[in-house]
């Protein structure tokens, strides 16, 4: 694996902001793999069951934490490790929490990310820094066609509305301070419903699903009909590896706003989902809840992917089927005794295997 993405990221100091959530933990697993020295910046995990606990990453990645809105820590931090690249991805990441505390929401989305730029501009070690933000950064019209990276951002709930203005912030220090020769390669990434083992957030729809069997319950979908562009935890990794080892080996030409997110065939309703699982797993039961006030949430949202499809040469590897199936699996592997780091790290092999069986370019030539 250490010969993925061109072996960029052999022995390179790598800073993750974010590595105590979700995708941060799955993201510092893979470049560990990968022969990174890996550096996380977070909050603590807020639960035992979280992938960052569970895997116990804190014994084989270094972990500081921190606070995404104290500058001064940040900087110090970035000071001190001197790390060659830098994914942020520290962030209040749910529609629900922004409703009941959008201070908090925009104050983390928006000044995180200005403190995560502050920091890599005032750390000339950093080659390349991505910030990854969200398929709901863009202003949703309900249309039925995937959002482009030339669209506008918009947002009309406060997480949204944040991770747009966070798009406008990045592409704000990529044009003010990152375009000369020698300056920091920038660039975000946009993605869509990510899904896989080792999530327990809130109120996000597959955690409350494997709660909900857990407590012998059932599930109430909020918006059964709502179609998102769900994909595995590691096919956005994939992209956001991908595209900074791009922006390390070949520079400037890579800088920018990138989607990436499923093809087009695989966007499918909440209800589908919940279906599937529930097929793949043997258990679990679902109603439409139509009882609880609902917060507005959009209606049906799809990425473009052609961009990174044309010029990183990046494709999703998993289909609909295989999405949820690893995802279980994922689930599923929480339930033994066995090393959880080990079977996280045997899952990313699975994928890259089922990518090289189907001659997936960015895997093979990666």
């Amino acid at each position: 694996m250490k010969n993925l993405f061109g072996g960029v990221y052999k022995n390179k100091k790598v800073v993750i902001t974010g590595d105590t959530g979700f995708k941060g933990s799955w993201l510092a697993i893979w470049l560990k793999e990968l022969g990174a020295d890996v550096y996380g910046y977070a909050l603590p995990p807020k639960r035992e069951k979280d992938n960052f606990v569970t895997t116990r990453l804190n014994e084989i990645i270094h972990h500081e934490d921190g606070d995404i809105r104290d500058k001064k820590h940040l900087l110090d931090f970035f000071k001190t490790i001197k790390p060659e690249i830098a994914f942020h991805l520290a962030a209040q990441p749910l529609v629900i929490d922004s409703y009941n505390d959008p201070h908090y929401t925009f104050e983390t989305n928006l000044m995180g990310t200005v403190n995560f730029f502050e920091a890599v501009r005032e750390t000339k070690s950093v080659k390349v820094a991505v910030n990854i933000t969200s398929d709901k950064c863009y202003q949703n019209n309900e249309w039925n066609m995937g959002y482009k990276e030339t669209d506008a951002m918009g947002g009309k709930d406060p997480y949204s509305a944040s991770k747009g203005c966070s798009e406008l912030i990045t592409h704000s220090y990529l044009n003010s301070f990152f375009l000369k020769e020698g300056s920091a390669n920038v660039a975000s990434a946009r993605a869509g419903n990510v899904i896989g083992g080792g999530d327990w957030a809130e109120n996000r729809i597959v955690p409350d699903f494997f709660r909900a069997i857990k407590n012998g319950a059932t599930l109430f979908l909020r918006y059964p009909d709502a179609t998102r562009p769900w994909q595995h935890v590691l096919e956005p990794l994939g992209g956001y590896l991908l595209l900074a080892s791009k922006l390390f080996s070949e520079g400037k030409k890579f800088q920018g706003g990138w989607n990436f997110g499923p093809r087009d065939q695989d966007n499918f309703s909440v209800k589908d989902l919940i279906a599937n699982i529930i097929n793949k797993s043997g258990t679990g039961v679902y109603d439409i809840d139509k009882v609880n006030e609902k917060v507005q949430e959009a209606g049906l949202l799809k990425l473009d992917i052609a961009k990174a499809q044309n010029y990183l040469g990046w494709n999703p590897v998993l289909d609909f089927d295989e999405t949820v199936k690893m995802t279980v699996y994922g689930y599923t592997d929480e339930n033994s005794h066995d090393n959880l780091y080990e079977k996280r790290v045997k899952q990313i092999n699975e994928y890259l295997s089922i990518a090289a069986i189907k001659n997936i370019a960015w895997v093979e030539n990666g």
